[in-house]
């Protein structure tokens, strides 16, 4: 890589430290347009890559070749607003979901509340989206996933599922997006969250926030069972009354 290319990026990249061996590379902001219903909504856009403690940003800058990344998937952040200063702002640690987010599946809620806490954020004034690669499935990935789904067509709940392959019922880790957070502000946040135990386990990593903003809808036919199952097994807030979409 050329040294010009290397100079013009690296302004770009804030290193922060995350754990003793490795750091986190954050690169940003980047403006994202964004078609949000009928409205174009401009974003910051922010990803990172967790690299070791001793790499300094040219360096990571002329590995990128070997590190194959297109292999796996980094997280990244859309900011909305004064997202350092507002006095109030919402956030959504959002976990990827392949079937859901990308092709509309209807067997969960996410692609729903993917886009659903965008407009909440915007609604809002200011907000940030954070949306976590190594989270699919709630953290046993895209293939192990596919298992569980043919395992829950045979009368397995979700958890069950997970289980029976030998995996805990949630093993995302937030580490990572939490150090991404403080790095980007000190203040005060609201958790876009049905799930109190998010909430807790994210306070105990040092997010600070006191309350978490329920979002339920897109209740259908295909994920009522999958949605009781969060309720009744994994602590969720109870789903509102509302009726059933095909």
């Amino acid at each position: 890589m050329e040294q010009n290319v290397i100079n013009l990026l690296q302004d770009k990249i804030q290193i922060i430290s995350y754990n003793e061996e490795q750091n986190l590379s954050l690169v940003g902001p980047i403006k994202l347009p964004v078609q949000l219903d009928e409205e174009v909504v401009t974003f910051q856009w922010y990803t990172w890559l967790e690299i070791d403690k001793t790499k300094t940003k040219e360096e990571l800058l002329q590995s990128l070749p070997s590190l194959h990344l297109a292999d796996y998937q980094q997280s990244s952040v859309l900011v909305y607003g004064d997202f350092k200063n507002a006095e109030e702002t919402l956030i959504r640690m959002h976990s990827i979901c392949h079937t859901g987010d990308i092709f509309g599946s209807k067997r969960c809620d996410c692609g729903f509340q993917l886009k659903e806490s965008m407009r909440m954020i915007v609604k809002n004034g200011s907000g940030a989206l954070f949306y976590l690669a190594n989270h699919e499935g709630r953290g046993i990935g895209l293939f192990t996933k596919s298992l569980a789904y043919l395992l829950q067509e045979q009368g397995f709940d979700t958890v069950e599922a997970n289980n029976a392959l030998d995996f805990p019922d949630d093993i995302r880790s937030y580490g990572a997006p939490i150090r991404v957070l403080q790095a980007l502000r000190i203040k005060e946040v609201k958790l876009i969250t049905n799930n109190p135990k998010k909430l807790k386990a994210l306070q105990e990593l040092g997010l600070a926030a006191d309350e978490n903003v329920p979002l339920w809808g897109d209740v259908s036919i295909f994920n009522e069972g999958y949605l009781e199952t969060k309720v009744k097994k994994s602590g969720h807030i109870p789903l509102k009354e509302e009726p059933l979409t095909i």
